[in-house]
C-alpha cells in the first residue's frame, strides 16, 4: 500500500455521481481502512485488506468498483466472490 492516506472523501478522485451517493449516506470521513486502501484501489492496485466487522471494508472496495464501470456498456463487468 501507498503511504497516501485519505483524510475526506473530497481527498479522493471520485465522479460526481459517486461523490453525491457518498454524501447522500452523510460519509464525511473515510473509516481507516477506507482511507488506506481506497488511494491505491482507485489507482488500480490491488489490496488485501483485514478489519473488523462494520469498519467500511465492503464501501472500500465497492467505492473503486463502481467508478470503474461502464455505465453504456451490457453484460458483467466484476464479479465480487466472498
Amino acid at each position: 500500500m501507498s503511504e497516501v492516506q485519505a483524510t475526506s472523501f473530497s481527498d479522493l478522485p471520485l465522479s460526481e455521481h459517486v461523490r453525491r451517493a457518498v454524501a447522500d449516506q452523510g460519509w464525511k470521513t473515510p473509516t481507516p481502512i477506507q482511507a488506506l486502501a481506497l488511494p491505491d484501489l482507485l489507482d488500480g492496485e490491488d489490496v488485501v485488506g483485514l478489519a473488523q466487522t462494520g469498519s467500511g471494508k465492503t464501501a472500500a472496495f465497492a467505492i473503486p468498483l463502481i467508478e470503474s464501470l461502464n455505465r453504456k456498456a451490457r453484460g458483467v463487468q466484476a464479479l465480487v466472490l466472498v
